[in-house]
This record gives C-alpha cells, sequence and structure tokens, in this order.
C-alpha cells in the first residue's frame, strides 16, 4: 500500500518519476540458443549469472532452426526464430546465428563474450529512462501503468517464461549432456500498441506457474524502451 502511494506522489512530478524509474531500470538481454548448438552451453551458463541480477532480465529464447541436425530443442520455438529474424532485418543484417544476445533490442553481441555484454548493461543502465513503467499482480491480474517523455507507437509485451528447466540431450552436437537452462521463454503476447503520447492503464490476465514480465518496446521490434517483472 505504502509503496503504490509513494510511487503515485513520485509520479506527479518529472524529477520524482525519472527517479523512481532510473532506480528500478532493467536492461533486458535476450538469449537466442539452441540445445542442437555446441556453441551454446558457455552463453547458456552466463545466462544463469544474468538472470540472478536484480537490474537485468535475461531471457533465454530457443529457436528450432537448428532441429534439422539431429536433436529437436525442447524449449525451441518459431516464433522465437522469427523474433531473431526480424531483429537481424532492422539491423540489416543478412543472416542469423546462435548463441546470440541483443541488449534492450538493440545491440547484436555474441552470447559468450561477457565482457561485451556487461559493458553494454552498463552504459543502457546509465541512460536516461524515457519511459517509466510499473506493473503489479494480484492473483491471475496484471495491472500496467506507464508514462513516457515523447511520442511514438510501442508494443506492450508480456513475456511468460520458466525460471529453469533441464533438457537431457541425446543426438546432435551436445548429444549426452543434461543441461540446464535459465529464464527459459514460453510466450511473447501482444497485449496493444501505444500511442506513447498518452499515459498507459492496461491490464493482462496470467495463468499457470511461469513467471511473467512486461516489455515495452519500440514499434517494429525497436529498442527495448523499459521492462518491468511482475512478481
Amino acid at each position: 500500500m505504502w509503496r503504490s502511494i509513494a510511487l503515485a506522489l513520485l509520479m506527479l512530478t518529472g524529477f520524482g518519476a525519472a527517479a523512481e524509474a532510473q532506480s528500478n531500470k532493467l536492461v533486458v538481454v535476450e538469449l537466442f540458443t539452441s540445445q542442437g548448438c555446441s556453441s551454446c552451453p558457455p552463453a547458456d551458463a552466463f545466462l544463469h549469472e544474468l538472470a540472478a541480477r536484480k537490474d537485468v532480465l535475461a531471457l533465454g529464447l530457443h529457436v528450432d532452426y537448428w532441429d534439422y541436425i539431429g536433436w529437436k530443442d525442447t524449449f525451441g520455438h518459431t516464433a522465437f526464430s522469427e523474433r531473431q529474424r526480424a531483429y537481424a532485418k532492422v539491423g540489416s543484417r543478412r543472416s542469423v546465428y546462435t548463441p546470440q544476445m541483443i541488449v534492450n533490442g538493440q545491440q547484436h553481441v555474441v552470447g559468450n563474450h561477457p565482457k561485451e555484454v556487461n559493458a553494454l548493461v552498463k552504459t543502457h543502465q546509465a541512460a536516461p529512462a524515457l519511459v517509466m513503467v510499473d506493473v503489479a499482480r494480484k492473483g491471475a491480474k496484471l495491472s500496467i501503468n506507464a508514462r513516457a517523455e515523447g511520442g511514438g507507437e510501442a508494443a506492450v509485451l508480456l513475456v511468460r517464461y520458466m525460471p529453469k528447466g533441464v533438457a537431457q540431450i541425446r543426438r546432435g552436437e551436445n548429444a549426452g549432456k543434461d543441461i540446464t537452462y535459465a529464464n527459459i521463454v514460453t510466450e511473447i503476447t501482444v497485449l496493444q500498441i501505444w500511442d506513447m503520447a498518452k499515459p498507459l492503464s492496461a491490464s493482462a490476465r496470467v495463468s499457470g506457474e511461469d513467471s511473467a514480465a512486461i516489455l515495452v518496446q519500440r514499434r517494429g521490434h525497436g529498442p527495448i524502451l523499459a521492462a518491468a517483472r511482475a512478481d
């Protein structure tokens, strides 16, 4: 209750809103990975480190385009392959690969290069927050409120993910390995397209045991402007 009152008071002033957003700012790191990729286990291990951080929302998106080489990824989904290809198109890249990390929907980095990823996270943390988002969960209902410094359109995304999952890989490049994965994305749903010239007040329903988060991403697979866990 008191947190809600304090947040409401802070939102009355631009300074207060900016301070609240900056102090709770999450940097989103998406790892595109595959159980059939021999280069991916080090990046999968690094994602565990990122998932343990409070200032990072680490998401593991398992692609399906390596399934043909001998092992069908048990967490893979065509939608995640398509999301990676959309990022490549926006960034004028001709191909996709694993392991790849994308930081706040912008920089593309080889997923097993921790120093480069950590440096980008630090840079994004220091940048001004242009969108302030607050998510409250009561049972199966999420209440989402946001405001932006500026206009344009953004997609409000609901992301569901499993904090941990184990795959026993019996064929392909990682045959014989049992690998534990972190923050395995199971679903990404567009809740609505938001006109950022106006404050946002929305709701969504969630079911099941998977964790949930809200992303505000500029329309067309652009930069991720804000994120919040739905605890």
